[in-house]
């Protein structure tokens, strides 16, 4: 009953804001309110969950979506993406771009937390497609499906962390298994998936499609990619050194606080207004800042919507009650874990819930059967990127941003993230098999 609920609350969703063309963050308000009457929580409780939910969305990824979209901007606007563009360009060639991006989302989506890896390549990416004159989804697709699979798949993202800790897995050995599944994934959802994307129209927001400035415009190389990934290099030195080196408490407790995303995004934006806005004159590095908030309101309003719909989920209990539906089928541990973080994904749409949700549930089983435990992280991991849709925070990011149609968000966006998770769980199976 609960499962048939939850699937008739996410179709009432997807039916109000496509066919009905409802403003999302109206829809989501609407469903999460229908949803909480529907799984049993209290009237005067239900505004309390969604007004939780909006705001523990925010208040993670507000600051790191509003400084993201402000570097992105400058970025733009100063030409540095250009010349970065152009340095890639000449490297690998036209016709290996989209691999080119794909190695670069991988290296750089090791360290970097999705959301934030996402605001600071997605302008990149509008420039080579606006130089190149390639489809935008075309060229999108491997290298957000190479950011998808780290945040899922490795060490130190949150939930594969959290999973390590609680199964007793291996640390080192987990990264290690965890880049071999995540080779077969990125190929096909990335660069295989994409050819069937050739021919999707996308219309970027314009923020982020840069004029091409003259080459003498143009700031230096060194400048360009520092500035741009600044917030790379600091993320992977405050990851790395902790694993490498024995720190004081107050050491490590300066490191903490300069890992935080907002942090590291604020940093960068000082570097890169004092740098690459240099000659651009500080009235108009602002203004470029204000119309760059103006454009990412949306996708601030979306996001919230979708933290309100999935707390109402969390506090139901539907996703622990789902899950334990999962808990009794005759079926392999692996593939119980991938089923029950896939179930969750859908339900709820947070990748790093359906994680946790599931580790708490399966975490008896890895004990009673001897399974890998650093496979078991993996194939949680790949199912909790299950497709991705309406009531995940980067479904909406990346429709938003490339101005898509739900349709065609389901086509490229959510059928990428399918490809990654059941081509994830197929490469451990397989691993599994070699291994043992």
């Amino acid at each position: 009953m609960i499962l048939f609920l939850t699937c008739c609350c996410i179709l009432a969703l997807v039916l109000l804001i496509g066919p009905a063309g409802l403003n999302p963050f109206i829809a989501f308000l609407l469903v999460a309110i229908a949803t909480g009457l529907c799984l049993g929580i209290p009237a005067d409780a239900i505004v309390r969950s969604v007004q939780k939910g909006i705001g523990d969305t925010l208040g993670s990824l507000v600051a790191v979506i509003v400084l993201g979209a402000m570097l992105g901007k400058l970025v733009a606007e100063s030409g540095a993406a250009q010349r970065i563009s152009q340095v890639l360009i000449s490297a690998f060639g036209e016709r290996r771009i989209q691999w080119a991006l794909m190695v670069t989302g991988f290296v750089v989506g090791i360290p970097l937390f999705y959301n934030v890896g996402f605001v600071l390549l997605v302008p990149l990416i509008f420039t080579i497609v606006h130089r190149l004159r390639l489809p935008a989804v075309y060229v999108a697709v491997p290298m957000l499906a190479a950011l998808s699979v780290t945040h899922g798949f490795l060490p130190p993202h949150p939930s594969p962390t959290a999973l390590v800790g609680q199964f007793g897995a291996d640390m080192g050995r987990t990264l290690l298994y965890g880049i071999i599944v995540s080779i077969p994934s990125i190929l096909l959802a990335g660069p295989v998936f994409a050819r069937t994307l050739r021919k999707m129209d996308a219309k970027p927001l314009e923020t982020f499609q840069p004029r091409l400035l003259p080459d003498d415009r143009l700031p230096g190389t060194v400048v360009s990619f520092t500035a741009s990934l600044l917030p790379v290099a600091v993320l992977a030195i405050t990851t790395l050194v902790p694993m490498a080196v024995t720190m004081s408490e107050s050491a490590r407790k300066g490191l903490v606080f300069f890992s935080e995303p907002a942090v590291v995004m604020l940093l960068a934006l000082l570097f890169a207004t004092f740098t690459l806005g240099r000659g651009m004159g500080m009235k108009s590095v602002m203004a470029g800042y204000a119309d760059a908030v103006k454009d990412v309101s949306l996708i601030l309003l979306v996001v919230s919507g979708a933290g309100g719909l999935k707390q109402v989920f969390t506090d139901s209990g539907a996703s622990g009650a789902i899950a334990g539906m999962m808990g009794s089928l005759p079926l392999s541990p692996l593939v119980q874990g991938w089923l029950m973080a896939a179930i969750i994904r859908v339900a709820m749409g947070s990748a790093t819930v359906a994680g946790l949700t599931t580790a708490g549930i399966i975490a008896p089983v890895v004990s009673a059967t001897g399974v890998d435990p650093s496979l078991m992280v993996l194939s949680i991991g790949a199912g909790s990127l299950m497709f991705s849709h309406v009531n995940d925070s980067g479904f909406w990011m990346f429709k938003e941003y490339f101005n898509l149609s739900i349709r065609d968000t389901i086509r490229s966006w959510s059928l990428m993230e399918t490809i990654v998770s059941v081509t994830g769980l197929a490469s451990v199976l397989l691993l599994d098999r070699l291994l043992h």
